[in-house]
């Protein structure tokens, strides 16, 4: 059949299911309607409206006297999957720091506080924590006298939609807010919404249909099945076609609702109490699955990229980036340079990425941002913004960030 056949036959069927017809528009025809102007390699690693991109200098002198405070910030998504030795490559064998902050999203049902206090016995003891059944949040101190550097220390939850906590997939956000050495810190964690639920399997259909061999073609996933089988081949590949773009149009349509609920929480956690005479926050980190995709781009030529070391290009494609240009979300946050790898979605057990039938575009959806609101009062030093790639029991790379902050003396 000839591809303007399939193209007219996937319309059909997404009329069946109350689907838009704009998901078959040609490729690059929809691209050139949707795609906004972007400047050249060197505007996308130094500014943007929202979000001011930050170069690592991947040195700390945590012995010296150079940072007030030193912070190390950990995001992963778990998968409901967890092991001691993943903990380990977690906090790392170097603890130089005076704050470890580690978030996780999708945790199984295993006592994590316990596994991260075993990990850091020797340097670091826990501070506080925020849980919101699948969605935790950890703050650990030094040893020595930690306690007396802590002036208050708060919690709170906001969770948004749906029931993903009966399948340890909670969404929303966890808080705490600490201060410490005199610095008073806002850390928020949130796991934001991925798919929105628009079906891609036909409703007749009770099972889904068996995975055949596939290589790729010029519509994405061909199937290549003997000649006794032809029918249901293309029965499957015309599937796959629609499956493809609808959860491309899925996540791409989700973007308005990550917005919303990144301003929901904002705006929701510590406002029972908040008191308008209060210390106002000096510096806030967002960490966690914040679920912005890299969007117009297909994923084979991604990956292409990605191989080729040349992913920082797939910058341009970032929601979050776009969202942030467009002034919706993060409006003067800073986040370092993304040198490394997209963090998902990988096979569960290696560093390949996604070989199901979605064969999803590999995306940042872990990220770590931060904000300091009085600039004259505060200066901040990033040294490190980086993947570890050594974990590979979850379909996500955990990302880390070091932030060390320094007061400003008048």
């Amino acid at each position: 059949m000839e591809a303007e056949g399939i193209r007219n036959l996937a319309i059909k069927i997404a009329r069946k299911w109350e689907i838009s017809s704009l998901l078959f528009i040609p490729v690059k025809a929809r691209f050139k309607l949707k795609r906004r102007p972007v400047g050249s390699m060197n505007d996308l690693e130094t500014n943007h409206c929202g979000i001011t991109t930050v170069r690592a200098d991947n040195h700390c002198d945590f012995s010296g006297s150079s940072s007030d405070l030193c912070v190390c910030i950990v995001t992963w998504n778990m998968n409901g999957q967890v092991s001691y030795e993943d903990i380990e490559k977690l906090v790392g064998s170097n603890h130089e720091f005076d704050l470890l902050v580690v978030g996780l999203q999708e945790v199984p049902r295993t006592n994590i506080s316990r596994l991260l206090q075993a990990a850091l016995i020797e340097t670091h003891i826990l501070l506080g924590k925020a849980i919101m059944q699948s969605l935790q949040l950890y703050v650990f101190g030094p040893k020595m006298n930690s306690q007396l550097f802590v002036n208050e220390l708060k919690v709170d939850k906001y969770g948004v939609g749906g029931f993903g906590g009966l399948i340890r997939r909670k969404k929303g956000a966890v808080a705490i807010n600490i201060i410490y050495k005199g610095i008073r810190m806002l850390f928020i964690c949130c796991h934001l919404s991925g798919e929105n639920g628009l079906t891609t399997r036909p409703k007749a259909q009770s099972k889904p249909i068996q995975k055949p061999k596939a290589s790729w073609g010029p519509l994405g996933k061909w199937i290549v099945t003997p000649k006794s089988n032809r029918e249901e081949a293309q029965k499957t590949m015309n599937y796959l076609y629609v499956v493809n773009y609808c959860n491309c149009v899925a996540h791409a349509g989700n973007v308005e609702e990550r917005n919303w609920q990144c301003r929901k929480i904002s705006g929701s956690l510590f406002s029972k109490n908040k008191n308008p005479y209060g210390r106002p926050v000096q510096v806030t980190v967002w960490l966690g699955d914040l679920n912005y995709r890299v969007h117009g781009i297909d994923t084979h030529p991604a990956r292409n990229l990605i191989h080729k070391n040349l992913h920082r290009l797939l910058t341009r494609y970032d929601q979050l980036l776009q969202e942030a240009d467009r002034g919706k979300i993060f409006k003067g946050y800073c986040e370092g340079t993304l040198a490394f790898k997209p963090t998902y979605k990988y096979n569960i057990g290696s560093s390949n990425y996604d070989t199901s039938y979605k064969v999803r575009v590999p995306s940042w959806t872990d990220r770590i941002l931060f904000k300091i609101e009085e600039s004259s009062k505060m200066s901040e030093k990033l040294h490190s913004y980086q993947s570890i790639e050594g974990i590979c029991s979850s379909d996500h790379k955990p990302v880390k960030a070091h932030l060390c902050l320094q007061a400003i003396r008048q």
